[in-house]
């Protein structure tokens, strides 16, 4: 469906739960408040959305968390959204860390792709960072995922630390037929407290880095990403730039919460509650009917764009990995 500035909504990310393995220091270290797994949708519920926003457009679903695959039965859940009509494409972002041992079974279900968030390659910056000593574990199921042949990207978050590290990312895609992708930091939650690395320096850098560097057209994906070619790489990089790239006016997607709050961007705590009208237990057509409805009249509100660029402007006060990253 088209949104109120006619832009086409057509993307959903899905939190399947707030809860993950690692304590990124700009995400959610030790203490981070949880929610109650009662409070979290059950896969059936997730299904009943998907189903209902599939009615109105939505066919690419990204499903992430907090940690999606610390929920158990996932390969379920990505089964039950392939079988709905409408649903062209399910992809999940993960961390990583339990991706070797569950990816089989998601490919079985029908995965389409898959997305690895890794901010460096070096194993005392990645304890560092995420406080877990699990560097050489996510690069073994980088390259599982690789072997596999299923669609494989690097998330980094474009955080400032040094031309060796930026280097040693970069390498994934000269030696894998991976994209790697750099992240502006988002404002949101303790994101606040850490410096943008601006990308129009950051391409900059690359620039000089790889001068034969030229843009490259072809489509990988449903995302905002804006890719390059280096020659002799086998991937290509990606920057998705949030912030020193609005990229609002082509904005796709909406953000469905662990708990069933619709979010139409990631900046406003504007929204709907779904989950009421999930355990209303009114009858399904009725429900489907009203779940149809609520969605399309909220997409529709959808802002016009963000305001990362004021952060008093900022209304949204949950953390990430409440929201769904």
């Amino acid at each position: 469906m088209k949104d109120q500035y006619d832009r086409e909504i057509d993307y959903m990310r899905i939190s399947v739960t707030d809860r993950c393995n690692l304590r990124c220091k700009y995400c959610m270290p030790e203490g981070v408040p949880l929610t109650e797994m009662k409070e979290l949708l059950t896969f059936e519920e997730i299904a009943e959305t998907v189903s209902a926003a599939a009615v109105l457009g939505i066919h690419h679903i990204k499903l992430t968390g907090g940690e999606p695959l610390i929920r158990r039965g996932l390969p379920d859940l990505v089964r039950m959204l392939k079988e709905i009509d409408g649903i062209d494409r399910v992809t999940l972002t993960t961390n990583g860390i339990l991706l070797r041992d569950r990816l089989p079974a998601l490919i079985e279900s029908g995965l389409d792709a898959v997305n690895i968030s890794l901010d460096t390659t070096d194993p005392a910056i990645f304890k560092n960072i995420t406080g877990a000593d699990a560097a050489e574990e996510v690069l073994s199921a980088l390259d599982f995922a690789v072997s596999t042949g299923i669609r494989t990207k690097i998330n980094a978050v474009s955080l400032d630390l040094g031309g060796e590290n930026l280097r040693n990312l970069l390498r994934l895609a000269k030696d894998r037929p991976v994209d790697v992708r750099f992240i502006e930091m988002m404002p949101i939650g303790l994101g606040r407290k850490y410096p943008v690395l601006d990308h129009r320096k950051l391409l900059a850098i690359l620039r000089r880095m790889y001068p034969g560097m030229t843009a490259d057209p072809s489509q990988h994906g449903f995302g905002p990403a804006v890719y390059y070619s280096v020659p002799g790489f086998q991937g290509s990089i990606g920057l998705i730039s949030a912030i020193h790239g609005k990229f609002c006016s082509s904005c796709n997607r909406v953000r469905l919460t662990s708990t069933g709050y619709l979010k139409t961007c990631l900046c406003y705590h504007d929204g709907v509650e779904l989950k009421p009208i999930l355990r209303s237990g009114m009858p399904e057509e009725q429900k489907r009917s009203l779940l149809c409805e609520t969605m399309r009249n909220v997409i529709y509100r959808k802002p016009r764009q963000h305001c990362f660029e004021e952060i008093d402007h900022v209304t949204e006060p949950a953390a990430m990995n409440m929201i769904g990253g």
